[in-house]
């Protein structure tokens, strides 16, 4: 599977609850981090979603937060981690950080947001992640 999105984590789907329309998927990444992904029904049924199956939770760079301190937020996905890498453009910066079980995400966030958070590498922080921005993939 080769895609776009910098974020494509290998994980297994722990539950998944059909409502009307949408699916509530569970993944527990390899790393033991977990993640919810908010997809179709058609979509969770299309790709044969259940109890443990392997699959990826897919993320676009651009979708994903950082913050440090996190407190309450109503994003269903907050992974804490460390400052991997800071790389800076002339407006944006892509910030790569390693979680606790290992697995790295990457976020693009504006240069001023680098700025105003103080990141530097060995920081704690923490990937902020809404379920509506996860995508989920298999390999079929």
């Amino acid at each position: 599977m080769k895609i776009s999105a910098r974020n494509s984590l290998a994980g297994k789907v722990t539950k998944v609850v059909k409502g009307a329309v949408n699916s509530e998927v569970d993944l527990t990444l390899t790393g033991g981090e977990k993640m919810v992904a908010i997809i179709t029904n058609s979509s969770a049924d299309g790709l044969g979603l259940k109890e443990g199956t392997a699959a990826y939770a897919i993320i676009k760079a651009s979708d994903v937060m950082v913050g440090k301190d996190v407190g309450k937020v109503s994003a269903r996905n907050v992974l804490g981690g460390t400052v991997a890498h800071v790389e800076d453009g002339a407006v944006d910066s892509v910030v790569t950080l390693k979680l606790s079980g290992g697995t790295s995400v990457v976020a693009v966030i504006t240069k001023e947001s680098v700025k105003n958070l103080g990141l530097k590498n060995g920081d704690a922080a923490s990937a902020i992640i809404k379920a509506s921005h996860v995508m989920v993939g298999v390999d079929h």
